[in-house]
């Protein structure tokens, strides 16, 4: 089903006083224009999510506060060899404030954020999303569960222009999410595990998951993302599904060259919940704007049950072939466009 959603051009807050949706803030924007004024406590839901992906390796960096509970992680996969996750739960979210802006952003230092202790020890993590020219530094620390210390330092610049997607999805004017999702920002830094270090640089791309709102109790969502070059022509992918079902809005679009098309449409996803790693089909209904298969080549499973939380998650790591066509008509043929597609079911 097609949606009718407005383009919001100017700077509105995500709330009105009382906490409830404020109706002028139902839209998307290509770049951050809410402010997400949450108030109170209960079945409000903040993170940010940040994946640096290189045609060898990748990291994940995730800040989250869900009011009871906080997960600081840090992710690393080696494609067909290591694979490293550190989460640290930290009861009540003590210690982790989000800001109401995307962290790392140009201006007050508030949107910096910095959680976890200078030296990690134990199943601890430090994690730094800052602001500096031209873009966004992520650095992490931790142990592996080895014990070998595990160090990110990268920046993902955001190139003048660089258009991303920000939307506000309204279950009800008191349960409703504003997510910002950035594609194919360029990368460089380096992620150290002992002794060994890993490059991130020419073709390396960031994505961001930025999110803000108050959640429905038991959610499940489809996401998938991608960034490179493809088709002669740097392309990012922005999909969604599932959990905007019904809403009138939609988290999909296409970010090529830096300009973002808005996908008005509800995608359809066709996989196997049994077979994970079997391929994935995403697209359109005519299947005119997207059309696109994902072949898995790692699935991330995680199976979490902590009183309250409880989460299912399959994210498969793989490439995107097919084709997708801008808003202007540019048809861009996708071959191998590194990226995820994931399943996640929650209970928080």
């Amino acid at each position: 089903m097609a949606t009718a959603e407005r383009e919001i051009t100017e700077p509105v807050p995500l709330c009105l006083p009382d906490g409830r949706l404020n109706p002028a803030a139902t839209g998307w924007s290509r770049r951050p224009l809410h402010e997400c004024d949450l108030r109170g406590w209960g079945r409000t839901k903040r993170w940010e999510y940040w994946c640096v992906t290189t045609p060898t390796h990748l990291v994940a960096v995730t800040v989250s506060d869900l009011d009871f509970l906080a997960l600081n992680s840090v992710y690393f996969l080696e494609y067909g060899g290591r694979e490293v996750e550190r989460t640290a739960l930290v009861p009540f979210g003590r210690g982790v404030r989000l800001p109401p802006v995307i962290a790392g952003t140009p201006g007050d230092l508030e949107t910096d954020v910095v959680v976890g202790p200078e030296r990690p020890t134990g199943g601890q993590v430090r994690v730094e999303i800052r602001a500096v020219a031209g873009g966004t530094r992520l650095r992490a620390r931790c142990l592996t569960p080895d014990r070998q210390p595990l160090e990110v330092d990268l920046v993902v610049g955001l190139p003048d222009g660089h258009e991303t997607l920000s939307v506000v999805v309204p279950w009800s004017d008191r349960r409703f999410q504003y997510t910002s999702k950035h594609t194919a920002r360029p990368a460089t830094g380096t992620v150290r595990i002992g002794t060994t270090v890993h490059e991130f640089g020419e073709d390396a791309w960031g994505v961001l998951d930025h999110g803000r709102g108050r959640w429905p109790r038991a959610i499940t969502w489809n996401w998938g993302a991608a960034s490179g070059r493809t088709g002669g022509r740097v392309v990012g992918l922005q999909l969604g599904g599932k959990w905007t079902d019904g809403t009138g809005a939609t988290e999909n679009a296409l970010c090529v060259d830096g300009r973002l098309t808005k996908i008005g449409q509800e995608l359809e996803w066709r996989y196997s919940a049994s077979d994970f790693m079997a391929p994935w089909t995403i697209r359109t209904p005519d299947g005119d704007q997207v059309d696109l298969t994902f072949t898995p080549f790692h699935d991330r499973v995680t199976r979490t049950e902590a009183g309250l939380l409880a989460n299912r998650t399959d994210q498969c790591f793989g490439h995107y072939s097919g084709r997708v066509r801008t808003d202007d008509g540019l048809d861009v043929a996708v071959d191998g466009l590194l990226g995820w597609a994931e399943e996640v079911h929650m209970r928080w």
